[in-house]
């Protein structure tokens, strides 16, 4: 039997020359073939139209025995049509006699077959039709299966995606929570990328967005600081129905897309490691540069629909005024920050913003932290040191007491004083607390980490003679000039005066 190709290139190259043989070796077939086929003029595909359907088979069923048995599962639960797998297995375990000899690509392609003639309807999709510059879409996914590194630490975070629908142009940013911060940050980034905004926000039901009325009703209305956010950007804001994720179809569904093309470049760049977050921000950034140069005339229908952008960016920040309690703690979205004690019972404004908080106080910064996630404190030692070293007593039950291990030479030496003296261990961990705060933190960890090496004790009695001990001088050969190479040099020159 020969291929189409085949038969196209003989009667072409017999038209030219009238020659079979020669025609046959052009085409790549035996001569005699080639005779017959210019005989009969019926091509290949010609052939197998006329060829009558064969409506008997040709081996013995290797599903005989077993399909009426089959067939009794599947009345039962029709589900079972697309578990094939686990259907042979169980014959196999069940049923031996039936199921031997089955292979599972045969009972597969029966399954479909008995799926398309009996099976319940599929889900049906209704593609929409889609305006330039109408909307917009935003969500977040998780990114943690990426292995993004930075500076050889994991980086948990998720990708705040934007995806405009018409030209599925996209961009995509990271961030810790699904919180109306990140999607300040990450939607105004996409839109400043872009360089316009469209007519519409579409979302989901996320609290970022939403909030449940009353708690005996479904019915949900839009935030306030979620829509102020859509009236600075002159945005429609737009959600879809409860549970129903389809309806946001383009950014959910080019999650997966994204995640393969990230995986992909992080294979091709030879490792998932970064410097810091920015050069890691600028990776994304050149990804999504590169997949929406593939996207560009439709790209360009969309800007020339889009609005301009506002004069200024909303706020990525927030800025509340919280009271210092007696801990000497504010709290901040529910996690614990600490601010110096001689601001006890007085009004700080906290800024917030996706990765840090800034503790102010009439406009001058007391306390920055990375933002704590979760339920979190963030405390530094040196607001409540000096009360602590007063109050020992309270160490060992301090709620946040595992926020005052700076580091982990600092755990190692409260270790060994446990060790020691279990009994004054508290006491003389606080003092090597004290001693950090008057002088650099780092510069006592590198004083504790020498003396853990030895059997002492790490007590703050011993450190603080290595920590105020001046450098000693490096040992310099005095200069002696020789005073014999200029008397010579004189003699030179008067010899030749």
């Amino acid at each position: 039997m020969i291929t189409q190709a085949q038969y196209d290139t003989l009667m072409t190259e017999h038209q030219k020359r009238g020659v079979v043989k020669h025609a046959a070796l052009k085409a790549n077939m035996h001569r005699e073939t080639a005779a017959l086929y210019l005989r009969r003029r019926v091509s290949p595909t010609a052939r197998k139209h006329e060829r009558p359907t064969r409506t008997y088979r040709t081996r013995a069923d290797p599903l005989e025995k077993v399909w009426p048995e089959v067939l009794r599962y599947l009345e039962v639960a029709p589900e079972l049509a697309r578990e094939a797998t686990a259907l042979l297995a169980h014959l196999l375990a069940t049923k031996p006699e039936l199921a031997a000899g089955v292979s599972l690509r045969t009972l597969q392609e029966r399954l479909q077959r008995w799926r398309a003639k009996h099976g319940p309807p599929k889900e049906v999709f209704f593609p929409q039709t889609r305006e330039p510059g109408q909307s917009v879409q935003y969500d977040w996914f998780n990114a943690n299966d990426l292995d993004v590194t930075i500076a050889g630490q994991r980086f948990a975070h998720l990708l705040g995606h934007t995806v405009f629908p018409f030209s599925n142009w996209e961009w995509v940013v990271p961030c810790q929570t699904e919180s109306s911060l990140s999607l300040r940050g990450g939607l105004q980034a996409a839109l400043w990328a872009i360089g316009g905004v469209p007519a519409k926000l579409q979302m989901d039901h996320s609290s970022t967005a939403t909030h449940t009325l009353r708690r005996d009703s479904g019915e949900r209305e839009f935030n306030a600081e979620y829509l102020a956010f859509c009236r600075h950007l002159q945005l429609e804001p737009c959600s879809i129905n409860v549970a129903r994720p389809n309806e946001n179809g383009d950014v959910e569904g080019a999650h997966g897309h994204l995640k393969r093309r990230l995986n992909n470049h992080l294979l091709l760049r030879g490792s998932r490691d970064f410097a810091d977050e920015t050069a890691y921000v600028g990776f994304l950034a050149a990804v999504c540069t590169a997949a929406n140069g593939l996207r560009a005339a439709k790209v360009q229908e969309e800007l020339g629909q889009l609005r301009p952008l506002p004069a200024r960016r909303y706020p990525e920040t927030e800025c509340r005024a919280v009271r210092v309690s007696s801990f000497s703690t504010v709290r901040v979205r529910n996690n614990a920050y600490s601010v110096p004690a001689r601001l006890i019972g007085l009004t700080v404004q906290a800024h917030v913003s996706e990765r840090e908080v800034r503790i102010c106080y009439e406009r001058e910064e007391v306390a920055r932290f990375p933002r704590a996630l979760g339920h979190q404190a963030r405390i530094d030692f040196r607001h409540i040191i000096t009360w602590l070293a007063r109050k020992p007593g309270a160490f060992r039950g301090y709620v946040h007491r595992e926020e005052l291990f700076p580091s982990l030479v600092y755990r190692h030496a409260y270790d060994r004083l446990r060790a020691w003296q279990e009994h004054t261990a508290d006491t003389h961990y606080l003092q090597l607390l004290v001693l950090a705060a008057e002088h650099d933190e780092a510069e006592v960890a590198a004083a504790l980490s020498e003396l853990l090496r030895t059997a002492e004790p790490p007590l703050a009695d011993t450190l603080r003679p290595r920590l105020q001990a001046p450098p000693t001088p490096a040992c310099v050969a005095p200069f002696i000039p020789n005073l014999a190479a200029y008397d010579q040099l004189l003699g030179v020159q008067e010899a030749s005066a």
